[in-house]
């Protein structure tokens, strides 16, 4: 079998198609990295590996258009800022989570994430053709405080971004609370770590003590 061939197939045993290959985390036994990237070339060029973003591959499955399936952006910014191995280390913020909620129905201009891998407090970058906004956490984040930490964060900025109020905006906060065993204790604990208007916003939206006022 050919080098580029085997390359192929380990690539498509070890990952399958549709998900995401990250090229500094790839490394096939008796294979140097030269002569990895060199038939990663190939493949693309061979058009059996879609190339997302520099150092950003997956295998595409075979679709009604001619240049296949595409990669869900929402799987990439999960695998590259939002887990580290099998932990958790970031959580998506502002618009984009305020729209899951159903708190607004603008459709976010970029992908806003709070991570353990960012380098500085704020950067702005492309990863292919999406907008990334990256943030260091206000507290490291991890599988155990990550839904706290998400909700405060969006809590900090809510009176700018939700266009539901009273009655409807508590109702849809407490929710999510109560789905993710969020309570007041365990929010409380990193307001030292947040802005002071994180508590005129609480008393804003009406919870108190992890409930309706």
């Amino acid at each position: 079998m050919a080098q580029i061939d085997e390359v192929y197939s380990y690539l498509l045993e070890n990952y399958g198609q549709n998900e995401t290959i990250f090229l500094s985390e790839l490394a096939i036994p008796g294979l140097k990295p030269v002569s990895l990237r060199q038939q990663l070339k190939k493949l693309t060029e061979d058009g059996r590996l879609k190339r997302f973003d520099t150092g950003i591959y997956y295998i595409p499955k075979k679709s009604i258009f001619r240049f296949g399936s595409m990669l869900s952006p929402d799987d990439v910014i999960r695998k590259k800022y939002l887990i580290d191995g099998d932990n958790r280390c970031g959580y998506l913020s502002g618009m984009m989570f305020a729209n899951q909620l159903g708190l607004t129905t603008q459709v976010p201009m970029a992908y806003e994430v709070y991570t353990n891998k960012a380098t500085t407090d704020y950067r702005d970058t492309k990863l292919g053709s999406l907008r990334v906004i990256i943030r260091r956490p206000y507290v490291e984040v991890n599988d155990g405080n990550a839904s706290a930490l998400q909700f405060l964060d969006l809590i900090k900025e809510v009176s700018d971004i939700s266009e539901l109020d009273g009655a409807e905006l508590t109702e849809r906060l407490t929710g999510y609370m109560k789905a993710n065993g969020l309570g007041f204790d365990t929010l409380q604990q990193y307001f030292p770590y947040y802005p002071d208007r994180i508590y005129r916003n609480m008393y804003e939206v009406g919870l108190l003590n992890g409930v309706a006022t």
